[in-house]
């Protein structure tokens, strides 16, 4: 199977400098060609990656655009490959442009050949990057298989690689463990239908402050300059703030990982609640002519369910339940929270609060989010006996499996 290993990167002062210089290119490239695309489409026309990478060669003979040449090829039609990708799945006009100070620079080695890795000691390792030389990186676990490309990029201020590898792995066979329900809140990030709770805090109330602060510092700066004025003081609290969010993410990150690993090695069927968590989170401002409700509500929400990182935790889910055989199942997330697992019954008010779940018509008592998950697993377990999938519905009838109350 496929899989991902990063490590983090010992760049040179030069290699640094060079590594940003790849990236600005790639950003231009990608944004000359989406913008190229989009002309195409204006005149009812289409451009291909082959004629596009064409023009590319062409442009690199020009002396205006000499500076295309500074970055490896290979490097450069991969990002051409990878924005047709994405105008591909989710159209020209929808694909978004690649921002300099909010988009992180990123580019893609494709061709194993021109990668070579070898272990130096206990902790470091090396690696050979086109035009780069040899990049020493810190060896915190084995490749464990063939490389199929490398991918730089930056991230809270630190250069990271990250390997495609085809580890040789087959997909485990079903391990016939007990089924489990899986509800991911914003009280506790990930309640099952077994009783547990998994949760931690990913920000301490230290961090939480300097966050404030860094951020009010940033907008005050924005107000008073403006967004085009160029600002040494203001970079260095964007990296700042960088740093700090990388880490609150490594540690969310984490959090995931262990979870989804200790779920699939314990249970053979994970029920999960199909969610959009994309939709979920958008803003609920409005406009001028139809202003938002809720506005403020709305935006702590948004933040409690990205803080959580519930579309991370399915992301780990999903691939961790590859090698230890269990099979993730979504289910219709519709009332869920809102109904009795023991007498079926369905009402908003029997929902209380994030935490607490106390059933209008039977008085059943229950964590909320335990309750919740509960009902994803009958719906789970529904689904897998109909044959269905897990997101459709079925004409056949068979009521959804309840616990004795």
């Amino acid at each position: 199977m496929l899989t991902g290993r990063r490590y983090l990167l010992a760049f040179t002062p030069e290699q640094a400098g060079y590594a940003e210089r790849v990236g600005a290119i790639c950003r231009a490239v990608w944004n000359t060609g989406l913008e190229q695309r989009r002309e195409y489409r204006r005149r009812g026309a289409f451009v291909s990656y082959v004629e596009q990478a064409r023009q590319l060669a062409e442009a690199k003979q020009d002396p205006d655009c000499g500076w295309l040449a500074d970055a490896p090829s290979h490097t450069l039609q991969q990002t051409l490959r990878d924005l047709e990708r994405a105008c591909k799945a989710h159209g020209t006009w929808r694909v978004r442009w690649r921002s300099k100070t909010r988009t992180a620079p990123s580019f893609r080695f494709p061709d194993r050949n021109h990668i070579a890795v070898r272990r130096l000691n206990r902790r470091w390792g090396e690696v050979r990057l086109p035009k780069f030389g040899p990049v020493r990186f810190r060896w915190t676990r084995a490749i464990g298989g063939t490389i199929r490309n490398a991918t730089v990029s930056r991230d809270g201020g630190r250069w990271y690689v990250s390997f495609c590898v085809e580890d040789g792995v087959a997909e485990a066979v079903p391990n016939g463990k007990p089924p489990v329900g899986v509800d991911r809140g914003v009280a506790v990030a990930v309640a099952t239908s077994d009783g547990d709770l998994h949760d931690r805090a990913f920000v301490t109330r230290g961090e939480a402050a300097r966050l404030r602060r860094l951020q009010q510092r940033l907008s005050r700066s924005l107000r008073t300059h403006g967004r085009n004025r160029r600002s040494g003081r203001r970079d260095t609290v964007r990296a700042q703030l960088g740093r700090l969010h990388a880490r609150i993410r490594d540690r969310r990150c984490g959090f995931a990982v262990q979870t989804a690993v200790r779920l699939v090695r314990d249970h053979g069927l994970v029920a999960v609640e199909d969610l959009r968590v994309k939709d979920m989170t958008a803003s609920a401002r409005g406009n001028v002519e139809q202003p938002g409700r809720n506005v403020r509500a709305k935006a702590g929400l948004n933040r409690s369910i990205l803080g959580k990182g519930w579309g991370r935790f399915l992301l780990h889910l999903e691939h961790a339940a590859r090698y230890h055989g269990a099979a993730v199942v979504k289910v219709n997330p519709a009332f869920t929270s809102q109904t009795c697992h023991v007498c079926g019954h369905v009402a908003r008010e029997s929902r209380e609060s994030q935490a607490v779940f106390r059933c209008v018509a039977c008085r059943h008592q229950a964590n909320a989010d335990v309750n919740a998950a509960k009902n994803i697993l009958a719906a789970g377990l529904a689904v897998t006996g109909r044959g269905d999938l897990g997101i459709g519905r079925s004409a056949k009838r068979q009521p959804p499996v309840r616990s004795a109350a």
